[in-house]
């Protein structure tokens, strides 16, 4: 298949497995014509300014949307695009990338038609994801009453996205790795976006914090 060709959208039938490992080799062979000594420099390290909190959804990959290149933005992936406090995971990315690779902004990222998202709104079990989505639901409730006054599904279902991460950007905040950064001095924001897939376009929620002085006092920590 030609490089510059794109498949048929959802007509996977040509990744295989050994196609994988030859579509590397050609990554490889493109990116030393442009630059001979691109893997070199890439293997100094790392100083991304940027920490991605997305959907584990194979259709939003933070750098093609963004038009970045490896070693610009540090990526955290999982179901909904999630900030759980319990989630040792994701602590550890944000611990890391906020005390050790300085970034200066950590985006979560949503999109509209999320499947895990659309799941919480349903009453049906899924299997072992339950558990994961309970938090989402525990959003749902939250702004019930909103939400509920939203006679389309589907624009109730967006605007679930929405909220979803509005209140992760909110965890983000409540974490003592991010209140202790920013009583450092350290210059770091948490933002909210929203991805769709039918456009490609992300839209800013503007809802970006760089203190903890929106946070109800039982969330500060003294630190």
């Amino acid at each position: 298949m030609c490089a510059n060709t794109i498949p048929e959208l959802h007509d996977t039938s040509h990744i295989t497995y050994e196609g994988l490992l030859e579509g590397n080799k050609e990554f490889v062979a493109n990116t030393l014509k442009i630059d001979p000594h691109y893997f070199d420099k890439l293997a100094n390290g790392q100083t991304p300014p940027v920490l991605w909190i997305g959907c584990a959804d194979s259709r939003v990959p933070a750098n093609q949307i963004t038009r970045t290149m490896p070693g610009e933005i540090f990526v955290h992936r999982n179901i909904a695009n999630m900030v759980i406090h319990t989630d040792m995971n994701m602590l550890s990315v944000l611990d890391y990338a906020v005390n050790v690779l300085k970034v200066r902004h950590v985006i979560v990222t949503g999109h509209y038609g999320c499947g895990g998202v659309l799941a919480a709104m349903g009453n049906s079990s899924v299997g072992i994801i339950d558990n994961w989505l309970r938090h989402i639901k525990d959003v749902y409730r939250l702004h019930a009453e909103e939400l509920i006054a939203i006679e389309d599904e589907k624009k109730r279902g967006d605007r679930l996205v929405e909220l979803n991460v509005f209140e992760n950007v909110g965890n983000l905040c409540k974490t003592s790795i991010v209140q202790n950064a920013w009583k450092k001095g350290q210059d770091l924001s948490v933002h909210g976006w929203v991805y769709a897939i039918n456009t490609g376009l992300i839209t800013d929620l503007k809802i970006s914090q760089n203190s903890n002085s929106n946070l109800e006092n039982v969330f500060k920590f003294v630190l």
